[in-house]
C-alpha cells in the first residue's frame, strides 16, 4: 500500500461505458414491469419526460465539470457554491445510493439465477457476484473499466437486438405469420394512460430510479485522460443512447403485448425474442439480466469507494481509506462497499420472513436509493445556479452551456420534487423514501455534532 493518488487509467470509450453501464441495470429489465402495471403505455413518456431533465442536468454538470474536472465533483460543487453541509451530505447521500443499488442488484441475481438452478439458495450467488467484483474492482482502475466496458456491450446489444425484433414484428408481422401487429395495444385495454395520471406519477419513482448513474461522469472525472474532451463526448453521447434504449425497448414492450398481460407473462423482454421466433431467449436474456445486475453492482462499488476515498482525504473518515495500492486502486474503500452491499445478501434471506409479497423486495429496496440517488441532481441543479451568480465572465465564451438556464433549473427541481411526492403518497414507496429522509436528516446533524461547521470550506473539497 501507498499514500498516492487515483490513477487517470480510463478512455473515453470506458467512461461512456461506465455511465451507460450503471444506468441500463436491473432498473429497466426489472422494473420495467412494475412501471408498465402502473401506467400503462404511456410508460413511454414517463422515460422520455424524465430523460429530457436528466439531459437537462448533464448539461448543468458538464458545464461546471468542463471547468473543473474533479473527482467527486457534484459534492465539490455543493460545497464550494451551497455550504459544506451541502457538499458533505451529498457525498454520503451517493455512497448510500450506490450500496443500496447494489444491493438491489445482488437481489436481482439471486432471483433470476433460480432459472437454471430453482433449489439454489439466492444468498450463494449473490456472495459469488460481490466476490468477483471486489477482485475486478481491486485489480486496477482499467480492469474495472474494461469489465464494464463489456458489461455494457452485452447489456447495449441485447436491447438493440429487441428493439429490431419488435419493430419487424409490429411493423412487417415478423413471426406473427407475416400479419403486423400494429399500434393498437398502445390505445387498447383502457387507453394510453389507463391508470390515470396517479399511475403515471407512481410509475415516475422507478422510472427516474433507473436513470441514476449517469452522475458517474463526475465522479470518473478525476481517472479520465483528457478530461474536457471526454467528459463533454460523454455528456451528449450518453443522454441520447439512453433515450433510444430506454424508449425503444419500452415502446416495443407496451407495443406486442397488452399491457395488463405483461405480468403474468414473465419478463417482457423474454416474450418478446419468443414470439419472433427465438427459442433460446429465456435463457438468452436471463443471462443478459444477471450481467445487467453485475454491472450497475460494479459501477456502483466504483463510484461509492472513490467517494469514500476523497472523504477520508479530508479527515471525515478513517486515514486508513486513503490507503492506495499501487495499481492506483483505493483497496480498503472498495472492501468496505462490497461488505456494505453483502447486507443486500441478508436481505434477501430475512425481509421474505417479515414481510408480505416478498416478490416486491426489489422494488422496496432499489426504491430507497432513489432519494439519496436525487441528491447529487439537486446539487447539481442548484449550485449551477450559484456558479452562473459567481462567474458570469467564465461563461462568456465558455463552449459548454446548460440550454435557457436558469429556467430550466428550477423546472428541473420542480420536477424532480414531484417525483419525491409521487413516491411518498405511493405505498410501495412511501417507506423507502422516509428512509432516505431519515438517512440524509442523521448525516446532516451528524455534520453539526462532529463541530465539521466549523472547519474551514477547503477541507471538505472532495
Amino acid at each position: 500500500m501507498e499514500d498516492n493518488q487515483l490513477h487517470r487509467g480510463l478512455s473515453s470509450r470506458q467512461i461512456q461505458m461506465i455511465a451507460l453501464g450503471g444506468t441500463i441495470g436491473v432498473g429497466l429489465f426489472m422494473g420495467a414491469s412494475s412501471t408498465i402495471a402502473w401506467t400503462g403505455p404511456s410508460v413511454i413518456f414517463a422515460y422520455l419526460i424524465a430523460g429530457l431533465f436528466l439531459f437537462l442536468i448533464m448539461r448543468a454538470m458538464g458545464e461546471m465539470v468542463y471547468l473543473d474536472p474533479s473527482t467527486g465533483s457534484f459534492a465539490n460543487y455543493a460545497t464550494d457554491y451551497l455550504h459544506p453541509v451541502a457538499g458533505y451530505v451529498t457525498a454520503w447521500a451517493n455512497i448510500f445510493q450506490w450500496i443500496v443499488v447494489g444491493m438491489s442488484e445482488v437481489i436481482a441475481v439471486g432471483a433470476y439465477m433460480k432459472f437454471w438452478f430453482p433449489e439454489l439458495p439466492t444468498w450463494i450467488p449473490g456472495v459469488i457476484v460481490i466476490v468477483m467484483l471486489t477482485v475486478a474492482n481491486a485489480v486496477s482502475v482499467k480492469a474495472f473499466g474494461e469489465f464494464e466496458f463489456w458489461f455494457a456491450m452485452i447489456k447495449i446489444v441485447t436491447i438493440i437486438l429487441m428493439i429490431i425484433a419488435g419493430f419487424g414484428l409490429i411493423f412487417f408481422g415478423l413471426g406473427n405469420g407475416g400479419n403486423p401487429i400494429g399500434l393498437s395495444n398502445l390505445t387498447a385495454h383502457g387507453g394510453f394512460m389507463p391508470n390515470g395520471w396517479l399511475g403515471f406519477f407512481f410509475a415516475l419513482s422507478i422510472v427516474i430510479g433507473s436513470y441514476q448513474g449517469v452522475e458517474l461522469i463526475g465522479i470518473t472525472a478525476g481517472e479520465t485522460k483528457d478530461p474536457q474532451k471526454n467528459i463533454k463526448k460523454a455528456v451528449n453521447g450518453v443522454i441520447w443512447r439512453i433515450l433510444i434504449f430506454y424508449i425503444g425497448a419500452i415502446f416495443v414492450i407496451v407495443t406486442v403485448y397488452p399491457w395488463n398481460e405483461l405480468h403474468d407473462i414473465g419478463s417482457p423482454f423474454v416474450a418478446t425474442f419468443a414470439k419472433v421466433g427465438i427459442t433460446v431467449a429465456a435463457g438468452l436474456i436471463n443471462f443478459v439480466v444477471i450481467t445487467a445486475a453485475m454491472s450497475g453492482c460494479n459501477s456502483g462499488i466504483f463510484s461509492a469507494s472513490r467517494m469514500i476515498f476523497t472523504l477520508a482525504q479530508h479527515r471525515q473518515l478513517p486515514a486508513v481509506f486513503t490507503k492506495v495500492m499501487k495499481n492506483g486502486v483505493p483497496f480498503y474503500t472498495v472492501l468496505a462497499v462490497s461488505i456494505g452491499i453483502f447486507i443486500g445478501v441478508i436481505l434477501n434471506v430475512v425481509l421474505p420472513q417479515f414481510i408480505d409479497g416478498s416478490e416486491n423486495i426489489f422494488v422496496y429496496v432499489y426504491s430507497a436509493s432513489i432519494l439519496p440517488g436525487m441528491i447529487p441532481w439537486f446539487m447539481i441543479l442548484f449550485s449551477h445556479i450559484q456558479f452562473r451568480k459567481k462567474f458570469p465572465e467564465k461563461l462568456e465564451n465558455h463552449p459548454f452551456k446548460m440550454p435557457f438556464a436558469p429556467v430550466t433549473n428550477y423546472l428541473s427541481i420542480a420536477f424532480l420534487l414531484l417525483v419525491l411526492v409521487a413516491m411518498f403518497i405511493n405505498n410501495e414507496t412511501r417507506v423507502s423514501v422516509i428512509i432516505g429522509f431519515l438517512f440524509l436528516g442523521f448525516m446532516a446533524v451528524f455534520f453539526f455534532l462532529r463541530g465539521y461547521h466549523k472547519r474551514d470550506k477547503e477541507d471538505f473539497k472532495l
